[in-house]
C-alpha cells in the first residue's frame, strides 16, 4: 500500500468518525465503532454503545437522542455483555450483523439466513434498526411510520423487542414463521439481560394480552372484543381509542398482534416492563418537567391480577368482600371464599327444564385458554352451539359493535372474572333453568297474571298485611334491645347507648338537607346536625342499599358503647327506626385529617408542633384500644380520613365499624373477609387475612409518613419514579436523605431532629415481618424519648419477590387464594 493510499485511508476513516454522530445508515465496507453512534434522520434516536449506571460492561443498543435522562429502548447484546470498548458493529458479507471483540471474536450476531447481495443497516425514525437491500425499491423506507416495509427488511429490531414496546411496534405472533414478538424486562437497572417478567399475546385461538411471571400468568387484558380489550379499565386506562392513543389488535390466518400509534406526533411515549414492581407501565414524556412522566399501569389492583377469587367468583375492588360469587352460584367451601364457586343447583345437558343460560353484564371475559370461536356466526347460533356441547359452560360475541356479531364459548370453569365498567359486553353462563332469564321472565308473567286475577282489593289487603308484618319482624330483629354474641368471650352485651327517635333526627338535621352533608363514609353519608338544646352533633346514616353494612354498624355500636378516651371520637346514642339505622357523635369541626394534610392551602395551618401533636395523640389513642381499655381492639381501618380534628386541632380516631375485638391476650386474628382501604393494610393482612396489633402498627406507619411529607400513601407525585410513598420514603433513607421527606411548608416551624426520628419510627412500623415492628406502647415511648433505634427492615409492600412466594406457598396449600395479591412499591426497570 502507498502512503497516498495509506492517508486517503485514513482520511476516509476520520471523515466518516466526524459524520458518524449524524448519519443513520451503515453499509457494508463500514464499521460502528464504540464511541460512534447512527443517528435517525429526524433525530428522535440513537444507536451505539452504552453502559450502566453502576456497571462498566457495555452494551448496544437504541435510546432517545434528545431526552436528557438516557431511557434506553432497545439492547442488542442483551445476554452477551462486552467487557470493554474495544468492539465494533459490522455487517458482514453475508448479510448479519455482528459485534466482533478485538481478537475477531463473534460476541452477538443477528443469525439471518437470507442472502443479500447489498445489505445496509439503517436506524429509522420509529426506532426500528433494520437490515435491508440497498436499491431503489427501498428509499422511501424511511417515510414510513410504522413497518408497513417490513416484509422488504432482511431483519428488524421491531421482531426482537426489549423491555419497550414503542408505537407502531407489533406485540404479537408471525403464524408462517412462528416468530413470537414479546416484551421481556431487564433484571435490574443495571442488568439488562431479560428477567422472569414478560408481556405478550396468547397462541389461543381468541388471543389476549397476558403479562407472565416466569411461566405462571400474572395479569390479564381479557379478549378483544372488537372495541377494547375486555377487561380494560374505564377513564383515561381505557385500552381502546384514547384521545393520544389509538389501539388495535389483528388477528387473521398470517399473524396476531397487538399494536398502538399515537395521534399527535409530537407525543414520546413507551411501554416498559417494569421487573421490580412486576407491572407494565405506558410513560409520556413530559418536556417542561424534563421527565417521564406515569400514564397507564397493569396490573392496578387486586382485582386486575390473575384470578384472585377462583371459578364463577367475580372481583370487585370497591366492595367488601372483594370476592363474591356470581348469581346462581355459591362458594365452594362455607368456612372461605378462596377455593371459589359452584352452581346453587345442578343442571342436566340439554334437558328441557333444567339446562338454560342468564345473561350477566359487564364482566371481564373469562380466560380463553379452554375457549373456540367463529368470526360469522350470530349470537343465536351461538347459543345454540354451547347448548348442544355439553362441556360449554358460557358463550358471548365475538365483536359487541352494533348488534354483536361471531361467536365466543368457554369450556370448564369461569376464572378469572371481575367487574368493567363498559356496556354492551354481555356473558351468557349456562346453568339450572330455574335461574336463567327465561325463567325469571317467565315468573314475571306468572305474577302479573296473578295481579289481574285477584280482585285488586284483595291484593292490596294482602300486601298490606304482609309489609306491616315484615317491617314489625325486621324492627323487632334490629332495635337496640337486640343483643350481640361478644366474639371473644361468648356473652352477651346490649347496646347500651342513649335512644334518638328518628322525628328528633329529622328536625336537627333539616330532613337529611345536602346542605347540612358533611361527607361519605364508607356505609353512608354524614350529616351535621343540632339539637333543641343547640349541641351540635354528627349523624352517620346507614345508607339503605348497604347490603353489607348492619354488621358494621352494631359492630360500632356495642364497641362505642365501652370505649372512653380523649382521642377516640365519643359516641352520644343511636337510631334504629323503621328502616333506619343512625349513629350519632360529638360534632367535630374542622373534619378530618386528610382535608386539612392533603389541601395546599390548608396543610399550611398543620406547623410542626401541631403535626407531632397530632402524631402523639393517635399513638396514645391507638394504644388505648389495644392495650389499657375493657375490650382489646384492632381497629383495621386507621387512615387519615378516620382522625377527626376538635377546634384545637385534637385528633380523634373515629370510625370503628370494621374494627374486631379479642379477648383475653388474644392479639390477632384471621378472617376470609379482607375489609379496609387498600394501602393501608398490612401484607400479611392484604395476602392471607391475618390481623393483628401489629397491623394497627403498620397503618399508624403509614399515617406518620403521610403526616411528616404532607403527601398521600398512594398519589403519585414523587419525583423521577413511581413510587408510593413507602417505596420514595425507603429510597430516601437508603440513600441518606430523609429529611427530603418534610413537607416543604414546615421549613419554618420543624425540629429536623425530631422530624427524622419521626420517619424513623414509622420505617419499624413498615416492616414486612410482624413480630419486627414495634407495639404500640413502644411507639408512644419512642415517640416521647430519645433512646437509640434500631435499623429498619425493608418495609413490607417493598419485598414483592418474597410477598409472591408467599402467596404461591399459599395457593399451593388451598387450591386456589381469595386474597391473593401483591402490592409493590420500589420503582425499576
Amino acid at each position: 500500500m502507498t502512503i497516498f493510499t495509506l492517508i486517503l485511508a485514513i482520511a476516509n476513516l476520520l471523515l466518516f468518525l466526524s459524520k458518524a454522530s449524524s448519519i443513520d445508515t451503515l453499509t457494508l465496507s463500514q464499521s460502528l465503532p464504540d464511541g460512534t453512534t447512527l443517528v435517525s434522520k429526524d433525530e428522535t434516536f440513537e444507536l451505539g454503545f452504552f453502559s450502566l449506571r453502576n456497571s462498566t460492561n457495555r452494551y448496544l443498543g437504541i435510546w432517545f437522542k434528545n431526552i436528557p435522562v438516557k431511557t434506553v429502548v432497545w439492547v442488542a447484546n442483551r445476554d452477551y455483555p462486552l467487557k470493554d470498548n474495544s468492539t465494533k458493529l459490522i455487517i458482514t458479507n453475508d448479510g448479519n450483523l455482528v459485534l466482533l471483540t478485538k481478537n475477531n471474536k463473534v460476541q452477538w450476531s443477528t443469525n439471518t439466513t437470507t442472502k443479500a447481495s447489498r445489505p445496509i443497516l439503517q436506524l429509522l425514525n420509529t426506532g426500528n434498526l433494520v437490515l435491508r437491500n440497498d436499491n431503489e425499491d427501498n428509499k422511501n423506507n424511511n417515510k414510513s411510520s410504522n413497518n408497513n416495509n417490513e416484509d422488504r427488511f432482511l431483519w428488524q429490531s421491531f421482531d426482537y423487542p426489549s423491555d419497550t414496546l414503542l408505537p407502531g411496534m407489533k406485540l404479537g405472533w408471525y403464524r408462517k414463521t412462528g416468530l413470537n414478538r414479546r416484551v421481556i424486562a431487564w433484571k435490574n437497572w443495571d442488568d439488562p439481560s431479560p428477567g422472569n417478567f414478560s408481556w405478550g399475546i396468547t397462541f389461543d385461538s381468541n388471543p389476549e394480552m397476558v403479562l407472565w411471571k416466569g411461566s405462571f400468568k400474572y395479569h390479564r387484558s381479557g379478549p378483544w372484543n372488537g372495541i377494547r380489550f375486555s377487561g380494560a379499565f374505564g377513564g383515561s386506562n381505557r385500552l381502546s381509542t384514547h384521545p393520544l392513543f389509538v389501539y388495535k389488535l389483528i388477528n387473521n390466518d398470517d399473524e396476531v398482534y397487538y399494536s398502538y400509534s399515537l395521534t399527535n406526533k409530537s407525543v414520546i411515549s413507551i411501554v416498559v416492563m417494569n421487573q421490580t414492581l412486576l407491572r407494565r407501565q405506558r410513560n409520556i414524556w413530559i418536556p417542561e418537567n424534563g421527565t417521564w412522566r406515569l400514564f397507564q399501569t397493569a396490573p392496578r389492583d387486586i382485582c386486575d391480577t390473575y384470578n384472585p377469587c377462583g371459578s364463577y367468583a367475580n372481583c370487585m375492588v370497591d366492595s367488601s368482600p372483594v370476592c363474591q360469587c356470581l348469581e346462581g352460584f355459591k362458594p365452594k367451601s362455607l368456612d372461605t371464599m378462596e377455593q371459589g364457586c359452584v352452581r346453587s343447583e345442578p343442571w342436566s345437558c340439554k334437558v328441557e327444564g333444567r339446562d338454560g343460560f342468564r345473561k350477566f353484564v359487564g364482566l371481564k371475559f373469562p380466560d380463553t385458554t379452554h375457549s373456540w370461536i367463529n368470526k360469522s356466526m350470530t349470537l343465536e347460533e351461538c347459543k345454540v352451539k354451547c347448548w348442544e356441547n355439553c362441556s360449554c359452560t358460557a358463550y358471548a360475541n365475538l365483536d359487541i359493535r352494533g348488534a354483536g356479531s361471531g361467536c365466543s364459548i368457554w369450556f370448564g370453569d369461569l376464572i378469572d372474572l371481575k367487574v368493567v365498567s363498559q356496556s354492551g359486553q354481555y356473558l351468557y353462563i349456562r346453568m339450572a333453568d330455574s335461574q336463567t332469564d327465561a325463567k325469571d321472565a317467565h315468573k314475571k308473567k306468572e305474577l302479573l297474571l296473578i295481579g289481574t286475577i285477584v280482585p285488586p282489593i284483595v291484593l292490596v289487603i294482602l300486601l298490606a298485611i304482609f309489609y306491616s308484618y315484615k317491617r314489625k319482624r325486621k324492627y323487632e330483629e334490629e332495635n337496640v334491645s337486640v343483643v350481640k354474641k361478644d366474639e371473644a368471650g361468648g356473652q352477651e352485651h346490649s347496646m347500651e347507648l342513649p335512644l334518638f327517635d328518628l322525628a328528633t333526627l329529622v328536625n336537627a338535621t333539616n330532613n337529611f338537607s345536602t346542605d347540612n352533608k358533611l361527607g361519605q363514609g364508607g356505609f353512608g353519608p354524614v350529616y351535621k346536625g343540632v339539637l333543641a338544646g343547640g349541641q351540635e352533633i354528627a349523624v352517620k346514616r346507614l345508607s339503605r342499599s348497604s347490603g353489607q353494612g348492619l354488621t358494621e354498624f352494631k359492630n360500632e355500636v356495642i364497641l362505642c358503647a365501652k370505649l372512653q378516651h380523649r382521642n377516640l371520637v365519643k359516641v352520644l346514642g343511636c337510631c334504629i327506626e323503621e328502616e333506619e339505622k343512625m349513629l350519632l357523635y360529638e360534632y367535630m369541626p374542622n373534619k378530618s385529617l386528610d382535608s386539612f394534610l392533603f389541601d395546599s392551602t390548608k396543610s399550611k395551618i398543620l406547623d410542626w408542633s401541631k403535626r407531632f401533636h397530632i402524631l402523639c395523640a393517635t399513638a396514645r389513642g391507638l394504644l388505648y384500644l389495644h392495650q389499657d381499655s375493657r375490650l382489646r381492639i384492632i381497629h383495621r381501618d386507621l387512615k387519615a380520613s378516620n382522625i377527626l380534628l376538635d377546634n384545637n386541632l385534637n385528633p380523634k380516631i373515629s370510625d370503628f365499624g370494621l374494627a374486631r375485638m379479642c379477648g383475653g391476650d388474644q392479639i390477632e386474628g384471621n378472617t376470609n373477609r379482607v375489609v379496609g382501604t387498600y394501602g393501608y393494610m398490612a401484607p400479611e393482612y392484604v395476602i392471607h387475612g391475618l390481623f393483628s396489633t401489629k397491623s394497627d402498627v403498620f397503618s399508624f406507619g403509614i399515617l406518620l409518613l403521610e403526616i411528616i411529607s404532607g403527601k398521600k400513601n398512594r398519589e403519585i407525585t414523587y419525583p423521577y419514579h413511581s413510587h408510593n410513598l413507602i417505596g420514595h420514603a425507603w429510597k430516601l433513607w437508603k440513600e441518606g436523605i430523609p429529611g427530603e421527606l418534610i413537607d416543604n411548608c414546615l421549613q419554618d416551624s420543624c425540629i429536623i431532629s425530631e422530624a427524622l426520628r419521626c420517619i424513623h419510627i414509622g420505617l419499624l412500623c413498615l416492616q414486612r415481618q410482624p413480630n419486627d415492628r414495634p407495639n404500640m406502647a413502644s411507639v408512644v415511648v419512642m415517640l416521647s424519648s430519645d433512646n437509640e433505634l434500631t435499623q429498619p427492615k425493608e418495609p413490607g409492600f417493598l419485598i414483592d419477590r418474597v410477598l409472591i412466594e408467599e402467596e404461591s406457598q399459599f395457593r399451593s396449600q388451598t387450591s386456589s387464594s381469595t386474597n391473593g395479591v401483591t402490592i409493590s412499591i420500589l420503582d425499576a426497570r
